[in-house]
């Protein structure tokens, strides 16, 4: 499985108009093969970034898959939807992601995909993009699977945790920084996020043995971004 992660830089007069064309439009075109289907759509949060960007997840059956698509949209059937979607949006960002070893989700059932509930409540993801040291990176992997991974789990059995990972991702050779780690989580008690962010990390976060510490090891720079999912969302 390949993962298209997409950052889209929306006009904001047309946010609505973005969303519909994604909605009713690019997501049914993409099903048609059976070997792709659009699986999160989300906005990201006022106030914790650049404005208007939505960031959608596409997954692809295969490799030989995207490229078949990656023709189509260069030169055949879908190139009027994709222009379609240009109407609305500055620009686009896409990287080509795909799971890593420990990944808690490594495969996504094409066929099984749910049809968009939109009386479902939205769900919050944080995603974290990690840039680890050079000659660090499958150090950074398996300290990220071992050491913050186990703590998130861990947190979940005490009832305790903010987060739930969902999955992590690194960019295929040539499409896209190679020591770069995607983190893909759910946000499972969004009424922690305030002491997040308006607190320090605590003292007793930042000793050996703790992530926030040993991490640093392996890199010292990230970014995160808070992403609502749209109604239609076929995943949650």
């Amino acid at each position: 499985m390949i993962v298209v992660q997409e950052v889209h830089d929306v006009a904001g007069r047309d946010e609505d108009a973005f969303d519909l064309a994604l909605r009713d439009t690019w997501a049914p075109a993409l099903a048609e093969s059976g070997d792709a289907r659009l699986v999160w759509a989300l906005r990201q949060a006022h106030g914790t970034g650049a404005s208007y960007r939505v960031v959608t997840y596409t997954a692809v059956r295969s490799a030989r898959a995207w490229g078949t698509l990656a023709e189509r949209i260069a030169g055949g059937d879908l190139r009027a939807v994709v222009d379609g979607l240009d109407r609305h949006r500055h620009g686009v960002n896409a990287s080509l992601l795909r799971p890593v070893s420990w990944s808690p989700l490594q495969e996504i059932d094409l066929d099984a995909i749910p049809e968009p509930d939109e009386a479902a409540p939205a769900s919050l993801f944080m995603e974290d993009t990690a840039w680890p040291f050079r000659e660090r990176l499958e150090d950074y992997l398996a300290r990220a699977g071992q050491l913050y991974a186990g703590m998130l789990a861990e947190g979940a059995e005490r009832g305790t945790a903010l987060l739930e990972m969902v999955a992590a991702f690194q960019p295929l050779w040539g499409t896209g920084p190679w020591r770069q780690v995607v983190l893909w989580q759910r946000v499972t008690a969004p009424e922690r996020l305030l002491a997040m962010l308006s607190k320090e990390v605590p003292a007793k976060f930042r000793v050996p043995g703790t992530w926030m510490h040993d991490a640093l090891e392996l890199r010292d720079q990230w970014e995160s971004r808070l992403l609502r999912t749209l109604p239609w969302s076929p995943l949650r």
